[in-house]
C-alpha cells in the first residue's frame, strides 16, 4: 500500500470520526504541514471548514463558535509558532470552560531538534491548560490502526466535553508527500461503526443524595438574612430554577450580566441588577451583611460585592460548582458542592414546597435599594447632555432587539454593563472572555459567535480593538454579519479609575497609551461600513440601521477618559447622597 494511500485513509478516519462525534466546525490556519488534514475536512461532506489565517485570531474564533454552540469545535494549523498562536485562546478556553479540540500538525520524529525548518518542540505545548494531549501514531493503515485513530477522535470530543468543559491538543506528525489521494474508495468508511460515534461517551448529571438536599434545605430556611450570587454561567435553563429558588428561601439575586439571570421573560421580582452601584455607599454596607450566600458560576464582576463579602463575611457560603473547581477568590467559601446547579435549586425547593412563603423585610430592603437605584441611574444618566460611556449600555439595552447577542469587552465595558445592565424581558444573551480577563481576541471571539446568533453586537474599547484588528479579516472573508460599537478614548480608560492615575508624570505613556489611531482607515480596508454617533439620536439610528443591514458595521463613539472618570464618579456619588437622604438607617 502506497504511502499515500495509507496517509489518506488514516486521517480521513479521524475526521470522520470527529463528525461522528458532532464536530462539524473546523477553522483552519493555512500551512504546508497540515495539508493532509485541511484538504480532507474541506473533502468531508458533513464538516464546515472556516479558513482564519492568522492563527491567534483563528483561536479566539473558534474560542467564540463553541462558546455559542456549546459543542466542541475543531482548530488546526501546521506545525511551528503557528501552534504557539493559539496559546492565549486555549487559555481562555480552559479557565471559560469551553471546549475546543486543538489539532497540530507536526513534523515527524527524524526531523526533530536537529534544526529542521518550523520544528519546535510541540509535546504538552499548552501545558496544564489542555485537558488531555496526544501525539498520534504515524499513519498505518490495519484495522487496529484505523480503529486506533477513530478512538483518539472520539476519546478527544469526549474529554473536551466532560464537565468541566475545556480544550484538548491532539499532535500529528506527519511525513512527506503529504497531499492525500481525495478520490480513494471507501474514503470515510474505514472501521466506521454505523449508527453512532465509534467511542460514544455518556455523562451522567452531577447531584446528591436526597437525604443530603433536605440537610442543606433544613439549614437555607434557617436564615433570613441570605443572598444568591449569579455569576458567569452557560446553563441557560437556570434562571427559571434560581428564580423559584429565591422565592422560597425569600433570598435576592445578586444577578452577574453574565449570568443570563437579568434578561428574559421568567419571574424576575427577587433579581437585583443595581447592586453594584447601591453597594459602593459604605453607610448601607452593614445592614447588608448576609448571614448566609450561595453562590453558581464564576466570581461576578463587581468590586462592591467583593467588599461587601469580605468586610461583612456571612457566616456561611456555599460555592456550588458541577466542574468541581474552587472558584472562590474571596476565600469565604465553608461548603463547596459539586453538583449541577439547576438540579441544586430545584432539589431544595422540592424539598420546602410544604413551606409557606415567609414575609421578609430583608428581601423588601433589598428589592427597594434595587428600585430607587435603578431609577436613579437612569434619571441622571438620561440627563448627561455628553455622550457618557455608561449610557452606551441603556441605550444597547433600549435598541437591541429580541433574542440579540451583546458580546462584551473587558475593562471599563464589562463594568459598565455590570452597571447599566438592568433587568430586561428581552431574553438579550450577554457574553464576554472572562475566563483569563484579558482584551487579546475579543473581535475575533465575538465574530465566532456572529455565525452562530443574529443581531450580535461587540461592545469594546479602542485599546481591545486595536488588540485584534486582524480578526476583522474574517468578517470581510467569511461574509459575516457583526455590529461594533466602539467606545473611543484614546486610551486605556480603565486604568484612569486606579489608583495609578495619581502618578502624573508617568502615567500617560504607561498606562494611558494614546494611540491615536484614525480606525476608519482600518475598518475601510477590512470591506466594512465606519460611522460616527456625535449625539445620542446619531448613535440610535446607526444602531438600528446597522443591525438590519448585512456585513460589518463598526459605530464609533469618542470619549473623554478624564470626563469620563468625572462623570461616572459624580454619578455614583449623586446616587448615594439620594439614597441616604430616601432610605432609612436602620
Amino acid at each position: 500500500m502506497s504511502h499515500i494511500n495509507t496517509l489518506t485513509s488514516y486521517v480521513a478516519s479521524f475526521i470522520d470520526e470527529l463528525s461522528n462525534a458532532n464536530v462539524h466546525d473546523v477553522v483552519v490556519s493555512p500551512g504546508s504541514r497540515s495539508t493532509p488534514l485541511a484538504l480532507l475536512m474541506a473533502e468531508h461532506p458533513d464538516i464546515r471548514v472556516h479558513l482564519n489565517i492568522d492563527e491567534r485570531s483563528a483561536g479566539f474564533f473558534a474560542l467564540g463558535i463553541a462558546k455559542a454552540k456549546k459543542v466542541p469545535v475543531a482548530l488546526l494549523c501546521t506545525s511551528g509558532t503557528a501552534a504557539a498562536n493559539y496559546y492565549p485562546a486555549v487559555v481562555e478556553a480552559h479557565y471559560s470552560r469551553v471546549p475546543l479540540l486543538v489539532i497540530t500538525a507536526d513534523r515527524p520524529h527524524e526531523l526533530r531538534n536537529i534544526g529542521a525548518p518550523q520544528a519546535i518542540d510541540q509535546l504538552h505545548l499548552f501545558g496544564k491548560y489542555a485537558k488531555w494531549f496526544a501525539e498520534v501514531a504515524l499513519p498505518e493503515e490495519t484495522p487496529n490502526m484505523i480503529r486506533y485513530i477513530r478512538t483518539i477522535a472520539g476519546r478527544a470530543v469526549n474529554t473536551s466535553l466532560t464537565t468541566p468543559a475545556g480544550p484538548v491538543h491532539i499532535n500529528f506528525p506527519l511525513r512527506e508527500p503529504l497531499v492525500p489521494n481525495l478520490s480513494l474508495e471507501e474514503l470515510w468508511e474505514k472501521e466506521k461503526r454505523e449508527g453512532s460515534s465509534y467511542a460514544q461517551g455518556t455523562m451522567g448529571r452531577s447531584t446528591l443524595t436526597k437525604q443530603q438536599y433536605e440537610q442543606l434545605a433544613n439549614v437555607l430556611q434557617r436564615y433570613e438574612k441570605g443572598l444568591i450570587i449569579c455569576g458567569d454561567h452557560v446553563q441557560e435553563d437556570l434562571a427559571t430554577s434560581v428564580c423559584a429558588l429565591a422565592e422560597k428561601l425569600q433570598f435576592p439575586i445578586i444577578a452577574d450580566p453574565l449570568s443570563q439571570v437579568r434578561s428574559g421573560a421568567h419571574d424576575k421580582r427577587y433579581v437585583v441588577s443595581a447592586y453594584d452601584t447601591f453597594l459602593k455607599n459604605k453607610h448601607l454596607l452593614e445592614s447588608l451583611r448576609p448571614d448566609v450566600v450561595i453562590r453558581f458560576g464564576a466570581m461576578p464582576v463587581s468590586k462592591p460585592l467583593t467588599v461587601l463579602l469580605k468586610e461583612h463575611p456571612p457566616v456561611e457560603m456555599y460555592v456550588i460548582d458541577e466542574g468541581n473547581g474552587w472558584r472562590d477568590p474571596t476565600l469565604l467559601a465553608t461548603n463547596m458542592i459539586h453538583c449541577e446547579d439547576k438540579v441544586f435549586c430545584d432539589a431544595i425547593v422540592e424539598c420546602m414546597e410544604s413551606e409557606s412563603l415567609k414575609s421578609s423585610q430583608w428581601m423588601d430592603m433589598w428589592q427597594h435599594l434595587n428600585q430607587l437605584a435603578t431609577q436613579l441611574l437612569q434619571d441622571l444618566t438620561n440627563g448627561y447632555p455628553t455622550l457618557f460611556e455608561g449610557r452606551i449600555v441603556s441605550e444597547l439595552v433600549e435598541e437591541l432587539p429580541e433574542h440579540s447577542t451583546l458580546f462584551v469587552g473587558n475593562s471599563m465595558p464589562i463594568r459598565d454593563v455590570d452597571t447599566f445592565f438592568i433587568n430586561n424581558d428581552k431574553s438579550i444573551r450577554v457574553l464576554a472572555n472572562r475566563g483569563a480577563n484579558g482584551i487579546d481576541g475579543v473581535v475575533s471571539t465575538a465574530l465566532g459567535v456572529s455565525m452562530v446568533h443574529e443581531h450580535t453586537v461587540l461592545f469594546i474599547g479602542d485599546l481591545s480593538f486595536y488588540h485584534d484588528l486582524n480578526g476583522l479579516l474574517a468578517a470581510k472573508m467569511l461574509k459575516l454579519n457583526l455590529t461594533v460599537v466602539l467606545v473611543n478614548n484614546d486610551g486605556g480608560g480603565i486604568f484612569s479609575f486606579l489608583p495609578q492615575s495619581k502618578e502624573e508624570k508617568h502615567f500617560e505613556s504607561l498606562f494611558g497609551t494614546p494611540t491615536g489611531i484614525n480606525y476608519e482607515h482600518v475598518v475601510h480596508m477590512y470591506g466594512g461600513t465606519f460611522l460616527q454617533a456625535e449625539t445620542w439620536e446619531d448613535f440610535q439610528m446607526h444602531l438600528r440601521d446597522s443591525i438590519r443591514a448585512e456585513g460589518l458595521h463598526v459605530i464609533e463613539v469618542k470619549t473623554n477618559r478624564q470626563e469620563n472618570v468625572q462623570l461616572h464618579r459624580k454619578l455614583w456619588n449623586d446616587v448615594s447622597q439620594e439614597m441616604n437622604r430616601m432610605v432609612k438607617k436602620p
